[in-house]
């Protein structure tokens, strides 16, 4: 993403999103049971978070970074910070004060670089890309970046090669090849982990030539990825499942449904949670980051306050922390109702999406559990991450109903 959030704004309005499902009444049938399966574990999940970028926007408030990073009520619960490595040295010094108060709430810094210097650059076919001879000095120069927040109390978790490189209108381009010859020449002497290639669509073709060669995926630590108007069947990266093992899967970027609408936009902002349902479940990621932080169409209001789809984000953030690991459940019991689980330990926390216009009624069976406390919240047109219910259970089981057009998550203890 950057500055200028038009061209990909009218890409995205053009039909490349993914289409709003319609909203259908609940069969008068017999009820699916939402099963609920601790011991079948898919992808540990490492966070989820967003993009501040001070030079662009501002940085966030004393108080905003309380009310990101904080997992308190009122708060978002983030747990993962992405901020740029910006070309000009003279403004690093801009992004330290969030980025050392995310890291003191314990979560991850992660850095993404837009423009190498432009004394490393040059033009081509009209647009600008790293000169071959500089790929060093780049490497030392992301190095130096890492340093720099170090010795200002920030420990990046990882650095990435470049910010979406296949949608450099305004940025640095690299084309596949470019992107394997440095990670199998210079990225090895980075001094932390590495991410690539950040593509703005998830578009395979830059991430399948670094998977399948052995030198290049060696100095890999991170596959990222954007999902502007990805569709659903292309989430899934069977590839990445063969070759990638001990390797990360982040999504690292996006806004959803749009980045021209009002964030409070009901019941439009369950979108974002039907967004984070599809990115776990089938694309397997293990983070979900939005683009910025606070923004009248973000997480975060301009006012400093938690909006709709900010809610849903934080109904997962808030009770799915890092090291969790997702479980297998029944995702889709009705039309329009998104189920995911979680697990730690013998916490289980379940995140219910209702989309229709009327309640959603569904007995829930947790395998390998018995007697429980559950305490549930809901977001719906009224009510914002407000704790909705407490309750017991015995032999794993309860019925539950989700208010229409609401979110609900259940954890589970």
């Amino acid at each position: 993403m950057g500055p200028r959030s038009l061209p990909r704004r009218s890409l995205l309005t053009a039909g490349a999103l993914l289409p709003v499902l319609a909203v259908a009444k609940p069969a008068a049938a017999a009820q699916t049971t939402v099963v609920v399966e601790p011991s079948v574990v898919q992808q540990t999940i490492l966070g989820f978070g967003g993009m501040n970028h001070a030079l662009w926007i501002g940085d966030l408030t004393a108080t905003q970074r309380e009310t990101t990073f904080g997992n308190g009520q009122g708060q978002l619960g983030f747990s993962i910070l992405r901020i740029p490595v910006h070309e000009d040295r003279a403004n690093w010094s801009r992004e330290v004060a969030t980025a050392r108060r995310a890291t003191e709430l314990g979560a991850k810094v992660i850095a993404s670089p837009w423009n190498p210097p432009a004394s490393m650059t040059e033009t081509f076919s009209g647009g600008k890309r790293l000169r071959y001879n500089m790929y060093g000095a780049y490497a030392q120069h992301l190095n130096d970046f890492s340093t720099f927040m170090r010795n200002n109390g920030v420990n990046l978790y990882g650095i990435s090669v470049q910010n979406e490189p296949d949608y450099a209108h305004d940025w640095t381009a690299w084309t596949p090849g470019e992107i394997v010859r440095f990670l199998r020449e210079n990225a090895g002497s980075i001094n932390t982990r590495v991410i690539a290639p950040e593509s703005f669509q998830y578009r395979k073709n830059l991430s399948d030539p670094i998977l399948n060669d052995s030198q290049a995926l060696a100095n890999v630590d991170i596959i990222g990825a954007h999902l502007y108007g990805t569709q659903p069947a292309d989430f899934a990266y069977p590839l990445f499942q063969e070759r990638g093992r001990g390797k990360e899967l982040w999504m690292t970027e996006v806004y959803y449904p749009n980045s021209s609408d009002s964030a409070d936009l009901w019941p439009q902002a369950l979108d974002v949670g039907e967004h984070i349902h599809r990115a776990l479940l089938y694309g397997r990621f293990q983070t979900y980051l939005w683009w910025y932080i606070r923004r009248y169409y973000g997480p975060m209001r301009e006012d400093g306050r938690i909006s709709k789809r900010g809610a849903n984000m934080a109904h997962f953030s808030k009770w799915v922390r890092p090291g969790y690991s997702r479980i297998t459940a029944t995702a889709n019991p009705q039309p329009n109702v998104f189920i995911t689980a979680f697990k730690s330990g013998s916490r289980i926390v379940i995140v219910a999406i209702n989309k229709n216009s009327s309640p959603a009624y569904h007995p829930y069976t947790i395998q390998g559990t018995g007697s429980a406390t559950v305490s549930t919240w809901l977001t719906d047109a009224s009510q914002t991450l407000a704790h909705y219910n407490t309750f017991t259970i015995s032999n794993g089981s309860f019925n539950a109903q989700l208010p229409a057009r609401s979110i609900r998550t259940f954890v589970v203890n």
